[in-house]
């Protein structure tokens, strides 16, 4: 794979940067620090950015052709809940929190692919928005929507990064079609009658109403759908009682349901319809007061038939990337990136970067406690997103927006 000089000329300040985010790591809404080091940046370039979402920046480069197309590159910024256990120079200073995704990666990325355009600018021939965006673990993206990064130029196109430990270091996952999953979390809260557990017939319990639901949700995935149209229903919390010889009147329970399809939203096939017919039939045959509630939390990520197909033609010869450094990738992830792309109509790409080295240690899961990034393939994304807008520009040369 070929990275330019320019790029190889940054890559310790690439380094120093994504270090300095990993140490100080941020929840959403909460980036303060890294979005006064980003929004400094980029003013330094010359740049002027505006706030989006409390803490979001933005900011637009104009090319030679103010009538030109307009790409958005998008980077997230927040860290998450995890107390992290590697021994390493750069470690966290925030007890409990960690940089457990690969965010303070993008945004270094993000910055340095900033100083490289800018130092170009004069060649561009459209603009480049830089999206650095808060809060992405719980799907904020609509919020930078809401404020207008979609606009002002309106953006022809939109680009995301993210370093995957699932995929080894320098192999990049590039796949049309859906490539991340639509994600909802859901809530179902039980209410039947309490009393003693030496009587339970003169009770009503929602304990073991919640043990059928969880059952008979596990057949949704393995016998109502098609095991080619991956379906994830997952609980990570269960809450009920005070006593262990108190039948409990009151239970809650929460999960996540995640699918790589359309799943025909009014659909009776429909996944969550699915699980509303479940969580109503076992409650009335438990004889339990019980709902379900839907909380999107990202929508499917669709990657676009035609821009992956430019970046195939266009943008992997010009880096000298082989076949054994790509790689057709979906995962059940979500991603809120749909936001600047598909979900709102704008043909977009979101590529991975595989960062996986069993040697380096950065194979590890995601959102784990010893999570870690091959730092050698910070520089790889850079030169994507330098390579991504010239080629796309070079393309659209003589198209009004």
């Amino acid at each position: 794979m070929k990275i330019s000089e320019e790029v190889l000329c940054l890559n310790d300040e690439l380094i120093a940067l994504r270090r300095d985010f990993h140490q100080h790591p941020e929840i959403g809404g909460k980036e303060f620090r890294t979005s006064q080091i980003v929004e400094k940046y980029l003013q330094d370039l010359g740049l002027e950015t505006q706030r989006m979402a409390d803490t979001g920046i933005v900011a637009t480069l104009y090319g030679n052709r103010p009538n030109g197309k307009t790409i958005l590159l998008r980077a997230d910024m927040d860290a998450l809940f995890v107390e992290e256990e590697n021994e390493v120079p750069y470690k966290s200073v925030n007890p409990g929190v960690m940089h457990a995704c690969g965010h303070d990666g993008h945004t270094a990325m993000l910055l340095v692919a900033a100083k490289v355009l800018c130092a170009r600018k004069d060649e561009m021939k459209g603009n480049v928005k830089f999206v650095f965006q808060p809060n992405e673990e719980v799907g904020a993206a609509h919020l930078m929507v809401r404020d207008g990064v979609l606009q002002n130029p309106s953006v022809d196109a939109s680009f995301g990064l993210h370093l995957w430990s699932p995929i080894k270091s320098g192999v990049i996952g590039i796949k049309s079609g859906s490539v991340m999953a639509e994600m909802y979390n859901f809530k179902i809260t039980l209410v039947g009658k309490d009393g003693h557990t030496s009587a339970p017939e003169a009770s009503i319990d929602p304990i073991i109403c919640a043990a059928n639901i969880i059952q008979s949700f596990q057949t949704v995935q393995t016998r109502e759908i098609s095991s080619l149209k991956p379906t994830n229903i997952m609980f990570g919390k269960i809450q009920a009682g005070t006593s262990s010889n108190i039948i409990p009147q009151k239970l809650e329970m929460e999960g996540s349901l995640r699918y790589l399809y359309d799943g025909g939203e009014n659909s009776e096939e429909n996944p969550r319809k699915r699980m509303e017919r479940i969580v109503k039939s076992v409650c009335e045959a438990h004889r339990i007061d019980g709902k379900i509630e839907f909380e999107v939390s990202n929508y499917i990520l669709i990657n676009d038939e035609k821009i992956i197909d430019f970046i195939n033609s266009d943008v992997v010869p010009k880096m000298e990337i082989t076949h054994n450094e790509i790689q057709a990738y979906q995962c059940l992830g979500g991603e809120d990136f749909s936001e600047y792309s598909n979900h709102n109509n704008i043909p977009g790409a979101f590529l991975f970067i595989g960062v996986g080295n069993e040697e380096k240690k950065t194979d590890r899961p995601h959102h784990s406690s010893t999570f870690n990034i091959d730092e050698d393939c910070l520089k790889i994304g850079v030169e994507l997103f330098k390579n991504i807008c010239f080629a796309y520009f070079d393309k659209m040369e003589g198209e009004e927006c």
